[in-house]
């Protein structure tokens, strides 16, 4: 009879991690695109040398928010809605991404555009764990300034070197700094619960209690990726840990 209930333990334990495995490798087909889309936006920025966000800036980040494919909402007072995912850095690698979602009140695209993708950099582990532990109202709960821009751009201003976030957008192939003062962000539960199961955004990216999916690989490796050299020169790419 104890050999028996031995073995009963051990194959709901076996049981309960396989759950626990395949939760951050079962995720949407929206989700996977959610991914692939980030990845391309964190590819055009870093292999723009002129148009994208400085390396200094990009070096000094604790976590990147990309919510690509912003769109303008047909709200009665009009309105923009996207979603994205956050990762931060641990150690010499990226953590697994989460997924996240961001509305605000109609700011105004750049130039007409009916979409843009948005690029947020949390500057410090503060302002990463307000992002994930509730929503968020940027300028208000969270310090957000426009990010400097180009090779030749720096962080010189008061209020940017304040700022927990410095905020991003890109349309028509230009990144340029914005302001979101007012955007609501916060971790997206349902697409979060599909790829982690029960663990929290903070658990996830903050305390390393999760894999990532197989596909965020291409997310992550762009995150780590190395564009160009300080000479100027693009040299070919090297990958980082992720």
């Amino acid at each position: 009879m104890q050999l028996r209930a031995t073995r009963a333990v051990a194959l709901a334990s076996v049981l309960s991690c396989a759950a626990v495995g395949t939760a951050s490798a079962d995720i949407s087909t929206a989700e996977q695109k959610r991914l692939t889309e980030a990845a391309a936006v964190v590819m055009d920025l870093r292999n723009s040398a002129e148009k994208g966000i400085p390396e200094d800036i990009w070096a000094k980040a604790e976590c990147v928010v990309v919510i690509p494919g912003m769109k303008k909402a047909a709200f009665i007072f009009g309105g923009e809605y996207g979603r994205g995912v956050m990762s931060c850095r641990t150690g010499d690698r990226w953590s697994a991404p989460v997924f996240m979602q961001l509305a605000k009140g109609s700011w105004g695209f750049q130039a007409g555009a009916e979409e843009i993708d948005l690029v947020m950099l949390v500057m410090n582990r503060r302002g990463a764990e307000k992002l994930l532990d509730n929503k968020v109202t940027l300028g208000a709960d969270a310090s957000v300034a426009a990010g400097p821009v180009g090779r030749s751009g720096t962080a010189g201003t008061d209020a940017t070197l304040r700022a927990e976030i410095l905020a991003y957008s890109r349309a028509r192939g230009l990144f340029a700094g914005i302001n979101l003062s007012g955007g609501a962000l916060q971790p997206d539960k349902d697409a979060n619960a599909d790829a982690y199961g029960a663990a929290t955004p903070h658990e996830v990216v903050l305390n390393g209690k999760a894999t990532a999916p197989a596909a965020a690989s291409d997310f992550l490796r762009t995150l780590g990726t190395t564009t160009r050299s300080t000479t100027g020169k693009a040299p070919a790419a090297t990958t980082d840990k992720y």
